[in-house]
């Protein structure tokens, strides 16, 4: 079966669209709104609380770019640089990214830049919009050589239940070492045996108020 034919295109509460792969039973976003939680974990309480001019980004499962588009829409807004590195080891395919209707939802975005996120060549570093540039890597968690050291981290992962390596103690280990001193790393999860990964691994991590649908998530910082 062809990968496209395992993912469906949902409608979630907020009236925003998600993926939910049948495979794993997972959805990309929370059927509470996938840009309402999108907003809340990744851009409210991760790239508005960096006030940076120039914010090196990293976001840990691309998905359906909606992380992306949020982002790139707020720097234009704020004028802040953004240089976007993301990791997506299973692309979603084109078909069904077209049907995606984050564009007609969302104020001032294009189509056209929507589309350029994911027709973006990967392993190069692409200027989608005024300050945001955006490098697409095509794997899951591959960057230790990396001379980047990120302020500011997404982790939209799968899952700890259907992706447990990667909520691992050594999984963060790795982000830790390339991250910068003072960095935030974000997420939607909140188990306790993630935020004492985190904190094995060197961060001072918080909870907060979590979307709708999710008592909490977890923010963790870089000392």
């Amino acid at each position: 079966m062809a990968l496209s034919e395992n993912q469906k295109v949902i409608l979630t509460a907020d009236g925003s669209h998600s993926v939910t792969d049948s495979r794993t039973g997972e959805t990309y976003h929370s059927v509470h709104g996938a840009i309402t939680e999108s907003v809340h974990v990744f851009l409210r309480n991760g790239f508005q609380a960096c006030s940076k001019k120039e914010i090196f980004l990293l976001e840990v499962g691309f998905g359906t770019g909606l992380n992306a588009l949020l982002t790139l829409l707020e720097a234009v807004r704020t004028g802040q640089k953004v240089c976007y590195v993301a990791l997506e080891p299973f692309p979603l395919p084109l078909e069904k990214v077209q049907l995606l209707n984050y564009p007609a939802l969302l104020p001032d975005c294009p189509s056209a830049t929507f589309r350029l996120l994911h027709e973006a060549p990967w392993e190069k570093e692409v200027r989608i919009a005024p300050h945001f540039y955006l490098t697409r890597h095509r794997t899951q968690l591959e960057l230790s050589e990396t001379n980047l050291r990120f302020d500011l981290v997404y982790f939209d992962a799968f899952s700890p239940a259907v992706q447990p390596t990667l909520w691992q103690k050594e999984i963060f280990d790795r982000l830790f070492s390339i991250m910068a001193p003072g960095s935030l790393l974000v997420t939607y999860a909140a188990k306790g045996q993630v935020r004492r990964n985190m904190q094995e691994a060197g961060f001072r991590t918080e909870r907060l108020p979590g979307a709708p649908g999710k008592r909490e998530m977890l923010r963790a910082r870089k000392i």
